[in-house]
Parts: structure tokens; sequence; C-alpha cells
């Protein structure tokens, strides 16, 4: 996957579309530039499928989403998952995200502290 290097987590696209500060700063500290960000098809899943969207928030979100690359779920990242799952006490969203990272070789953005460190003791094990 070419001049892409992270996965974006659905908090990660939540605080760039509403321009948290925690967000835009970890971005910004990480010289990380849109065009070599990807997400998983769990993230479109999770924002586009929020109760409360309007339409102006979604056509926002796609437009974000539009400048991304879309990792769909594969046999071979259902496989990490599920490997991911069995090790770890962890949602499966979470998983499944956790796992398009590894398959992928990408780095992990999140904000959340808990999974982030989960995933740092669980990514660096698994393949």
């Amino acid at each position: 996957m070419s001049g892409i290097e992270y996965l974006l987590d659905t908090n990660i696209v939540i605080g760039l579309f509403k321009r948290h500060s925690e967000t835009l700063a970890l971005i910004r500290d990480r010289y990380v530039t849109i065009g070599r960000c990807a997400y998983s098809a769990i993230t479109r899943m999770e924002l586009l499928g929020y109760p409360g969207l309007t339409a102006d928030d979604e056509a926002t979100i796609q437009t974000l989403l539009a400048r991304m690359v879309y990792l769909p779920v594969t046999l071979e990242i259902e496989d990490m998952a599920i490997s991911i799952r069995r090790q770890r006490r962890i949602k499966l969203p979470d998983a499944i995200i956790a796992a398009t990272a590894k398959v992928h070789r990408l780095e992990l953005l999140t904000l959340d502290k808990d999974c982030s460190k989960r995933f740092d003791r669980v990514l660096p094990r698994l393949g």
C-alpha cells in the first residue's frame, strides 16, 4: 500500500471532523497528512451509522473519508481479529481495527488510552 502509513481509529476521525484540539495536536505533532492515512470498514460503519447524523454531517464525513484509503474487512483481517480476541479481552470492533492495522502493517492512531495500551501489547506479538 504505497504511501499509506497510518490507520485512523474511529475516535481520530471523529476528532478531525469535530476539530478537537487533542486530535489536531496528535496529527500535527506526528506530521500526519490525511493522504497517508487509511480507515477500516468498521470505522465507516461506526461513523455513518450514528443515529443523530445530519445530512450535512454525513456529507462532511464522506468528504473526509474520500481523502483516505478505505480498507475492507478481508478473511485475513477476520482471522487476525479472531486471534487478537483469543489472546485479549477486546471489543470486536476494536479487534477488527487492530487486525486491519496489523495485516496492512500500518501504525494505528487512536485516542483511546486503554485501547492504545492493549493494541501496543497485542500488535507486536501477532504476525
